[in-house]
């Protein structure tokens, strides 16, 4: 059915046999009960948005990341070890998610994309909620476009208006002598690094945070309506700024370029890009790798980035216990898309490789039946499989056009059968990951396949070598081919 439909499905695998159950209990046969009921009152959902997160987590298994606070989190609930995203670019990744609709060659492009103008009569998630009696708030970038279904927030959306930079001396002298190096890069913004002497409220970051908490304590004094809040961080996205106190956590000593920092071998030209986002700032050259000394700084900057918001998200926490909100609020974390820190000699996002389609997301849902804290699940997840995830979750009715899958079931038992592949795209490029490969393809706009990627998890995890030509590697990519031709989205 088409997304423009406006018509209900019931959120729950089990209420499909409610009917046939009744029957039976009229008869007097007993009735296995479903997992994670509907909720006897509505949780709330705090929905908890990073810009640029990729899985730099020490619960991801990055061990020397400091992120306490994540950490617990997944403690609480659930994570999810393989988790993909729709497009790695915020506006159409975004997009996407909200309305739980696939992305298309004409549909959730790039980063200005608009739910509401690129998929109208989708009832976005923010909008199912508000319908279904819940107060809803977005605070931050939850939305690329602040302005984007506006109608579904129970008031106008807000975002900070502070300025991350704190030494203006500093960044300007920086921007004079990268023009100097470049006089024709008139458009040259401030560095791409800061640490800044400052708290964590003089960043817009922190007034987010703060502005929820705020909302948080509001919330616990009028429990009679349930909240939807929805809580969007700039942070990590460039430029990196944070107080010098999370730059402190990591010694530029122990950071280092990575092992590829070079395309892989037999990679199309299409498929890779030329870090234009980062390329913007003053000290990057305009073409060529970023020297190693100034690539460890990125590193550093996003590290301390990461820590930063992660404080930022420990607030949240805490005020969520204090106010006695936790066990009746469903939580949700989620980075928008991956990111390169020179992988593939690469920055940015804005690829079909697994470093920018692959992004953190965990839910805790304390009040679900039969789903254990700090449960992991391995299988193979779509970021479309968010909305009906969390309307099975608060008990409420799910849009008949979404096109993803309730992981509820994955929450409770994570061995349940489930999808064996993760679609997404990003300009002509559509990629499917499967448990062992990633295979990529590009078209031309006739929709003729001119240039593939094959990469094999299981020799080669980083993604290094295309193999898409080599036949003796024991796949036919032919499956990939129609595997990912089935499950793509595509134009109306």
């Amino acid at each position: 059915m088409s997304f423009r439909s406006m018509s209900f499905r019931s959120p729950t695998f089990c209420s499909m046999s409610f009917r046939g159950a009744l029957a039976l209990l009229i008869v007097g046969l007993s009735v296995v009960a479903c997992s994670a009921p509907e909720p006897a009152s509505p949780p709330n959902v705090l929905f908890i948005a990073v810009d640029d997160l990729r899985p730099q987590i020490a619960s991801y298994g990055k061990d020397f990341m400091h992120t306490p606070n994540i950490d617990r989190l997944a403690g609480r609930g659930v994570l999810f070890e393989r988790s993909y995203v729709m497009v790695p670019t915020c506006g159409a990744s975004r997009a996407s998610l909200m309305s739980g609709v696939r992305p298309s060659p004409s549909r959730f492009v790039n980063y200005l994309a608009w739910a509401e103008r690129d998929a109208p009569g989708a009832v976005t998630l923010n909008s199912q909620f508000k319908h279904n009696g819940y107060t809803t708030i977005s605070l931050g970038k939850v939305f690329h476009h602040p302005e984007d279904n506006v109608a579904g927030w129970s008031e106008p959306p807000w975002r900070s208006k502070l300025d991350d930079y704190k030494d203006a001396a500093v960044q300007e002298a920086a921007r004079a002598e990268h023009l100097r190096k470049f006089p024709e890069h008139t458009g040259v913004r401030r560095m791409a690094y800061e640490a800044g002497d400052a708290d964590d409220e003089e960043y817009r970051d922190g007034e987010t945070a703060s502005r929820a908490i705020g909302y948080l304590k509001d919330f616990s004094a009028d429990s009679e309506q349930p909240f939807f809040l929805a809580v969007g961080f700039h942070k990590p996205h460039l430029p990196f700024l944070s107080p010098q106190k999370y730059w402190d956590l990591y010694d530029i000593e122990d950071i280092d370029i990575p092992d590829n920092y070079g395309p892989p071998e037999g990679a199309p030209e299409v498929a890779l890009h030329n870090s234009g986002e980062l390329r913007n700032y003053a000290g990057i050259p305009q073409e060529g790798p970023v020297d190693r000394e100034t690539a460890r700084k990125l590193i550093h900057g996003y590290y301390a980035s990461v820590s930063f918001i992660d404080a930022q998200i420990g607030r949240l926490l805490d005020s969520l216990d204090e106010q006695g909100l936790a066990e009746n609020t469903i939580i949700v974390l989620w980075g928008d898309h991956g990111w390169q820190l020179g992988e593939h000699g690469m920055w940015n996002k804005h690829s079909c490789f697994e470093t920018s389609m692959h992004a953190p997301l965990i839910i805790a849902a304390p009040q679900a039946k039969g789903v254990k804290p700090g449960t992991r699940v391995s299988a193979l997840t779509e970021f479309i499989d968010i909305y009906p995830t969390l309307t099975e979750l608060a008990g409420i009715p799910a849009p008949e056009h979404l096109e993803g899958t309730s992981a509820v079931p994955l929450m409770v038992d994570p061995s349940a059968p489930w999808k064996d592949y993760a679609v997404g795209r990003y300009r002509s490029g559509d990629t499917i990951r499967s448990d062992r490969h990633r295979y990529s393809e590009y078209a031309d706009e006739e929709g003729d396949v001119h240039a593939r990627m094959l990469y094999d998890h299981e020799v080669d995890p980083d993604e290094n070598v295309n193999v898409s030509e080599e036949a003796e590697k024991g796949l036919d990519v032919s499956e990939l081919t129609a595997e990912l031709n089935q499950r793509k989205g595509r134009d109306d």
